[in-house]
């Protein structure tokens, strides 16, 4: 974040970081388009998403003016001065925004599901692939509305799949 950061003038640093905290508060947050010219999209990813955490973080943990300008140690001090800025002058938005968000978090339930296992086979003349596909049907109920997934997998994507669940239904039991 350091090298990018220094990319822009202290003026456009700090209306950066206002667009960042609008996006964070539920406005129209800034646009790659806008910065197209300064940072390639890794970078742009990068940078904005460092933002984002910078400031939740500060915000979420209460973290003093001190150690956000530690975190921002390497970046020259009029670009520290101007997030640092922005952070002050917007913590009570973002505080209220996270709330808000945390607040309003809703879980979608599993109603019911089907599955079925299929067998891909190539069309080409050379070879055939004769690979195993778990296709799934997930009835979701969200917010009172019940809604139909369906997801069509591989081997590995369904070990994925399967990883993820094990360790959210471990997280469930850690909190019970």
């Amino acid at each position: 974040m350091v090298d990018l950061l220094s990319r822009l003038s202290v003026q456009e640093c700090t209306r950066l970081c206002h667009r960042v905290v609008d996006g964070l508060c539920g406005q129209q947050p800034p646009t790659r388009a806008d910065y197209s010219s300064t940072w390639t999209l890794e970078e742009w990813t990068e940078l904005n998403n460092s933002l984002i955490s910078l400031f939740r973080l500060a915000v979420y943990n209460n973290t003093s003016d001190e150690k956000v300008v530690a975190v921002l140690s390497s970046v020259g001090n009029s670009h520290t001065d101007a997030v640092l800025s922005v952070l002050r002058a917007r913590r009570e938005e973002i505080h209220t925004a996270l709330l808000n968000r945390t607040n309003s978090i809703s879980f979608a339930t599993l109603q019911d599901f089907d599955w079925q296992l299929k067998l891909a086979i190539s069309s080409d003349k050379m070879a055939s692939l004769h690979i195993p596909l778990l296709s799934l049907g997930l009835s979701v109920k969200e917010n009172g509305i019940l809604r139909p997934v369906a997801m069509e997998m591989d081997r590995e994507e369904l070990n994925m799949l399967l990883g993820s669940l094990d360790a959210a239904n471990k997280v469930v039991l850690q909190l019970k």
